[in-house]
This record gives C-alpha cells, structure tokens and sequence, in this order.
C-alpha cells in the first residue's frame, strides 16, 4: 500500500505544479503581460515573444519547456506550494 501511495502522491504532485503553472499563464490575460512576465523571468527574448504570441491552450502551455523553465519547481515552493512527495517520504522514513 505505501509504494502505491508513493506514485499516487508523486503523479497528484505533478499534476497540481501543473495547474498552478496554468492559473498562472491564464493570469496574465494579455500578449504583452504575458511577454513581460516571461522576460522578468529570465527567459530569452525571442523566445518570450514566441511563446506570448500562442495559440496553444493554456494546458498544454502549461507544461511546456519554456513555461517549466521560467517557473521552477524552487520558485512555486518559494511562493508557498509543498512539495507532496519530501512531505510523503519525511512521513513513511521508517518504512
């Protein structure tokens, strides 16, 4: 039961760094808001003005190279988001 919980938690934990990845994106509504937020990021020019200028959806943005790249897993723990799967194994050390 706890390996099959320790996917579960890892996959769930995934996901969630995901979603918020996509609130994120569809927060900055527009073009330029989008591009500005990325460069501010430390993501390249260039491609900061490709990826503002997409068409995709705001699912499949959100896991996306550039996207993963310009929001870390460091920076969405700095913000407040705990990591599922330390918390998980800090819990079932003794196991």
């Amino acid at each position: 039961g706890i390996s099959y919980m320790k996917s579960y938690i890892h996959h769930l934990d995934e996901w969630l760094r995901r979603r918020i990845r996509q609130i994120i994106w569809k927060r900055w509504k527009r073009t330029r808001t989008k591009y500005k937020s990325l460069v501010q990021l430390n993501v390249p020019k260039q491609k900061a003005w490709e990826w503002a200028n997409t068409r995709k959806g705001y699912w499949r943005i959100a896991c996306s190279y550039i996207l993963h790249r310009a929001i870390t897993n460091k920076i969405l723990e700095q913000t407040g988001l705990k990591n599922l799967t330390c918390l998980f194994e800090r819990a079932h050390l003794n196991y």
